[in-house]
């Protein structure tokens, strides 16, 4: 494999770009350098320093739209470990709330029911009291008949 460097453009006269139509000559080179501009860099070097500078942009605007993103992550996360801390506060004042409300219902039902359980004794003793009297009567109703039935056999 050949190599020819004759081709090549010297580093003083960068090579014409494609696509414009506009062909530098030495002159425009020269007339450039006396602006300034270094007229030992080449073409491609000098079209390498905005792209380099655009693809250098490019990545930190990037990386900043990353951190943005990294930073609303953060942020919705501490909103919602926020959210979260709230409605378990609330939840557990609420769960307060409805056992204090279940101890009162509970509370006002033993008072009824132990009021409904005195009159329940109070009504089986009277009851029993009843049983008691009924028995004696049916006793004494019992002994009336033997009492009734021995005289008419001894009238017989």
């Amino acid at each position: 494999m050949d190599f020819f460097f004759g081709d090549l453009p010297s580093p003083s006269h960068p090579p014409p770009r494609s696509g414009h139509g506009d062909l530098q000559t030495t002159e425009e080179t020269d007339h450039n350098s006396t602006r300034g501009k270094t007229s030992n860099m080449s073409m491609t070097e000098i079209q390498e320093q905005p792209t380099s500078s655009s693809i250098e942009d490019i990545s930190r605007r990037a990386q900043d739209l990353i951190e943005q993103i990294n930073d609303t992550r953060s942020n919705d996360q501490k909103m919602m470990d926020s959210f979260q801390e709230k409605l378990l506060k609330k939840v557990t004042e609420m769960c307060q709330q409805m056992k204090g409300h279940m101890y009162m219902v509970y509370e006002e039902n033993s008072n009824e029911m132990q009021e409904k359980l005195q009159e329940l004794s109070e009504v089986l003793e009277s009851c029993n009291k009843l049983n008691k009297e009924l028995m004696e009567a049916s006793q004494a109703l019992a002994g009336l008949r033997e009492g009734l039935a021995m005289s008419q056999m001894s009238e017989s």
